[in-house]
């Protein structure tokens, strides 16, 4: 009988490396995202908005909104070193952003398992919910850390 894995003592003994994978995401660097808070199942990122990230109407572009909602939903999920793809995100936007403002996003685990993992996703400005996301991760049989024959 396999011993079950403790995912929470591996994201604990694992801390460093794995926080050095997720937070090195190349595209999220381009964007100048960055990593702010990172738990187990949870994470926190912001981003300044430049003038080149808006759309014809002056406002930030939902595609930028929608990265940064992406990269924090992929650091919560990967955040047992488990490799976790997204499966489905539906996306709502509510409110807009202009150049100059500085949106955070918080990303919460609602629920995992051992294929899925179930999250939401809040984009602020300031005080103001300007976007939310529910995202479903699909869980790979694979860490992308090396693990102990123990654990």
């Amino acid at each position: 009988m396999k011993k079950k894995i403790d995912e929470t003592q591996i994201y604990e003994k694992h801390y460093e490396e794995i926080l050095q994978k997720v937070k090195n995401d190349p595209y999220a660097q381009s964007l100048g995202i960055q990593l702010t808070k990172f738990e187990a199942g949870l994470a926190e990122a912001t981003l300044e908005v430049g003038s080149h990230m808006v759309n014809a109407y002056g406002t930030v572009h939902g595609a930028v909104i929608y990265a940064l909602a992406d990269h924090a939903f992929s650091v919560a999920c990967n955040a047992y070193g488990k490799t976790s793809l997204g499966l489905s995100t539906t996306i709502q936007f509510m409110e807009s952003a202009k150049p100059g403002d500085r949106i955070v996003v918080r990303a919460t685990e609602i629920k995992r398992n051992f294929r899925t993992g179930f999250y939401r996703i809040d984009v602020f400005h300031e005080q103001n919910l300007i976007a939310t996301m529910e995202a479903v991760s699909y869980r790979k049989d694979h860490y992308f850390i090396e693990l102990d024959e123990l654990e």
